[in-house]
């Protein structure tokens, strides 16, 4: 290719297998749970912190390299997501333990974090006059990437392939996106010179990803010298300043859709990333439940446009909280066949959730920018990975409660699943009203940006 000469193709292509090498470890890890469980003799809540490294290392991605983005260009933000996902998947094939396990699987989440922060600058600009066609192309990929995952899964499950084969396939994807960016020119390049931190990191915003780190890490550090309650007292009054700092940098707005955004990706993410342990009794396959569910995802957002046209992001939020939260409880009552209407249900209300976030960022407080959408994509991931231990905290206790009663394993497992989807039904039950609030406030100004 003659050089300076910039293939969007063949760079959006690499950007599609990078988001599905990114959506195929949410799948596959999802389906391992029960393995990995077993075979380094891991409790839920150890596996919780487990998927929660994946869930922090994605933010810490997308906070640093989206102020990053002019500095560095796409190049080296790909070519970072391309090193660290080839480093997490293979420290997970050859891990040997709970800590080479949390170690790798950050250096995948960091690696899916950087590839968000890397592509959707980048797409905006090489189709400046097709963007928003072009993105939701770009992010059809991570429901289907879902898709691919679980079929693997399912299919070297079915001829007992080992999960170290599993985690192997998405190398294949990784070195294939790796050959596409190689040797290639790129929009935005960075023009080199001397970079301003200062105003790239202002000190609000350091603030924010100092406390997130803090938190993130305090199960770990702050655990070994205070005891659980006053760890949590810290967190509670870390989270309180990042909300304060949010307020301040980015509006009130914005903080609160940074709120909104925690429930939503912790309703869809934080459900998908268990239903192997939380539907595993319930007489329905999980891996065909987290088929269908992303299938459906993937179809809903393909052709959503209209609907959301129609209703306006916020409408569409609202009747998505509404029809996740039925979907939640339904699946917590359900056993056998039922369990695929409930899913139906949960898909339908969840597959709006993440993309129409970013849009209503996007469109009720334009003057936060890009930075403002990787934000908040970055706010949402956080506070999925620090209910991940909870998530499996909630299993632990549940099957512990139920064992106690005298019923058998199979059905403590059962009661615990459904006990724990119950829990996680409060996530879009509060979306109602925080949505609800949201759309009459808007409707009263015309559904118009506000900052």
């Amino acid at each position: 290719m003659e050089k300076g000469l910039i293939n969007n193709s063949r760079l959006f292509n690499a950007s599609c297998l990078a988001l599905v090498v990114t959506a195929m470890t949410f799948a596959i890890r999802a389906s391992l749970l029960n393995e990995l469980g077993v075979d380094f003799k891991l409790s839920d809540t150890q596996l919780g912190y487990m998927n929660m490294m994946a869930f922090l290392g994605f933010p810490l991605a997308t906070l640093i390299g989206g102020p990053l983005y002019n500095s560095l260009g796409p190049r080296k933000i790909m070519w970072i997501a391309f090193i660290s996902h080839l480093l997490g998947l293979v420290l997970t094939i050859f891990a040997g333990g709970y800590w080479s396990l949390l170690i790798s699987t950050f250096f995948i989440g960091f690696a899916n974090g950087s590839v968000e922060a890397g592509c959707n600058p980048m797409i905006a600009n090489m189709y400046s006059e097709n963007k928003t066609t072009m993105l939701n192309k770009f992010h059809v990929w991570f429901p289907g990437g879902l898709v691919i995952g679980t079929l693997v899964a399912l299919g070297m499950g079915h001829f007992n392939m080992g999960w170290q084969l599993q985690v192997a396939t998405m190398l294949i994807p990784t070195l294939i996106y790796g050959y596409l960016i190689f040797g290639q020119t790129f929009p935005d390049e960075s023009k080199g010179g001397k970079v301003d931190y200062s105003k790239l990191f202002p000190v609000n915003y350091m603030l924010i990803i100092a406390a997130f780190v803090l938190v993130g890490a305090s199960d770990f550090t702050l655990a070994n010298w205070f005891d659980g309650d006053i760890v949590n007292y810290i967190k509670i009054a870390l989270l309180l300043l990042v909300a304060a700092l949010v307020y301040k940098e980015f509006g009130p707005l914005f903080a609160m859709l940074a709120l909104c955004m925690s429930l939503t990706a912790t309703a869809e993410l934080g459900t998908q990333q268990w239903v192997e342990k939380i539907l595993s009794k319930s007489g329905a396959h999980p891996l065909y439940i987290l088929l269908m569910v992303t299938g459906l995802m993937a179809v809903g957002r393909y052709f959503g446009g209209p609907l959301i046209h129609k209703f306006k992001p916020i409408g569409v939020l609202f009747g998505s909280a509404i029809i996740a939260t039925l979907g939640l409880l339904l699946m917590s009552q359900a056993t056998g066949g039922l369990v695929y209407l409930a899913a139906i249900f949960f898909a339908v209300g969840v597959m709006y959730f993440w993309p129409t976030m970013i849009g209503a960022a996007a469109e009720y407080t334009p003057k936060t920018g890009a930075l403002g959408m990787s934000f908040l994509g970055g706010v949402g991931m956080f506070a999925t990975g620090l209910w991940q231990p909870v998530i499996g905290g909630w299993l632990d206790s549940e099957k512990a409660k139920a064992i106690a009663s005298n019923v058998s394993i199979e059905e403590a497992e059962l009661i615990a699943g459904q006990a724990t989807l119950d829990n996680l039904a409060w996530f879009p039950a509060a979306l109602i009203v925080l949505f609800g609030l949201l759309y009459f406030y808007l409707r009263g100004r015309g559904f118009k940006a506000v900052d």
